[in-house]
């Protein structure tokens, strides 16, 4: 095999290997118990997942297996480290972090979110990351509360 080739693997390799970090909000990381529990979990599986390259014999082969669960380590590593730990909303006559809350849009359409850290946000399930837009403009008010959003007019009727 000539040398041309082996620097062009090599290059491919180094390329497959060098992953960019994932992006880390300057939010405040604020979490909720189930989304510190995650955090964590996600963490021990990326352990586990670049433990397993680890034992690869082939050293390319190894680092491309390990590219991803060590840049997923890096980022669960700080997301678990900086985590603030938030309480379950004491009260339900306004929205905070935690609270989960129905709203009424101008269209009719009700929706109901728990506002929650970023890293656990999933809108499909009912949940969104308190730096969200909607979120924002939700948090601090109160039931029967009009808030806008661009054109967007949201009422809302209650908060659990």
């Amino acid at each position: 095999m000539s040398v041309a080739f082996t620097k062009e693997d090599s290059a491919e390799t180094a390329a497959e290997t060098l992953l960019p970090d994932r992006p880390i909000s300057s939010h405040a990381n604020l979490v909720t118990e189930a989304g510190l529990r995650a955090l964590q979990q996600a963490l021990e599986q990326a352990r586990l997942a670049y433990d397993a390259a680890s034992t690869v014999s082939d050293v390319n082969e190894r680092r491309r297996q390990a590219a991803i669960p060590l840049r997923d380590l890096r980022y669960y590593a700080e997301r678990v480290r900086t985590a603030q730990l938030m309480p379950e909303p004491a009260a339900t006559d306004t929205v905070a972090f935690g609270s989960t809350v129905t709203f009424r849009r101008a269209d009719g359409r009700v929706q109901t979110y728990r506002i929650v850290g970023e890293d656990e946000a999933e809108p499909g399930t009912g949940t969104i990351s308190h730096v969200s837009p909607v979120a924002r403009v939700l948090l601090d008010r109160a039931v029967g509360d009009v808030v806008s959003l661009g054109a967007q007019e949201f009422e809302i009727t209650a908060i659990a």
